[in-house]
């Protein structure tokens, strides 16, 4: 059996609301594997978010471990926090999270030039992405010049451009009619296999569900019994366009 790349034992997180606690997960645990895609369902509210933000090291736990390839991150500082996000962890967001004035191929190299990696390198690595996401002739683009489809791929390239060990997808078909959605999930399984990634997804979308290879129910905090997906292989044959 695989090492899992994300492994949360008993991860409990509470806020307050003005005068009222809320209890946003209680005694979570689940462990994602390389190249392994597992989705959160569950009402608004049931804690889907807030598990991703302690996964995407975005918050911290009120209890609980975080192993991160078998390294204890659950204790880390803010700061340390987010250097390992940036070399370990892709997002994925419903709203694509495109920054507007940049063009295609510069979006998708940002995590690249954070990172510090060498110009050549970055240039060759995006056009490599670029090709693989069917988006080499929108390179020069901006993303309010591209259909929600192909904006969503622009995010799915930067997600998985540094090489992460965690992807991180929140409702990432949300917003795409049934034949778009098809090939995004595609090819999110596409090189998150590829790159034996493990990816944790949030969703409503069943479409999305059924093509996860395990599927983990929430509510009110909690999660539930392992829910089979309907068709984990239905669609494979859809070719990303």
């Amino acid at each position: 059996m695989r090492p899992s790349v994300v492994h949360l034992n008993g991860i409990s997180k509470s806020y307050r609301m003005g005068e009222v606690g809320v209890r946003a997960l209680s005694d979570a645990s689940l462990s994602v594997s390389p190249g392994e895609m597992l989705a959160l369902t569950g009402p608004s509210g049931s804690g889907k978010s807030t598990l991703l933000n302690i996964a995407g090291l975005i918050d911290c736990a009120d209890s609980g471990r975080y192993l991160l390839e078998g390294r204890e991150v659950g204790a880390l500082d803010e700061h340390e926090r987010a250097l390992l996000r940036r070399v370990a962890i892709g997002f994925i967001f419903q709203g694509f999270n495109l920054v507007p004035v940049m063009s295609v191929a510069d979006n998708v190299d940002y995590p690249l030039f954070l990172s510090g990696v060498p110009t050549a390198e970055r240039r060759k690595r995006v056009g490599e992405m670029l090709a693989k996401v069917g988006l080499s002739e929108q390179a020069a683009r901006r993303p309010d010049a591209l259909s929600g489809g192909q904006r969503q791929r622009v995010a799915v390239a930067r997600a998985l451009i540094k090489t992460p060990r965690l992807v991180i997808a929140d409702e990432p078909t949300a917003n795409l009619d049934s034949q778009t959605a098809n090939q995004v999930i595609s090819l999110i399984r596409e090189l998150c296999h590829e790159e034996g990634a493990a990816c944790l997804v949030a969703t409503h979308d069943s479409r999305m569900s059924d093509r996860c290879d395990r599927v983990l129910a929430m509510r009110d905090g909690c999660l539930l019994e392992t829910v089979p997906p309907a068709q984990t292989l239905q669609g494979e044959a859809h070719e990303v366009a």
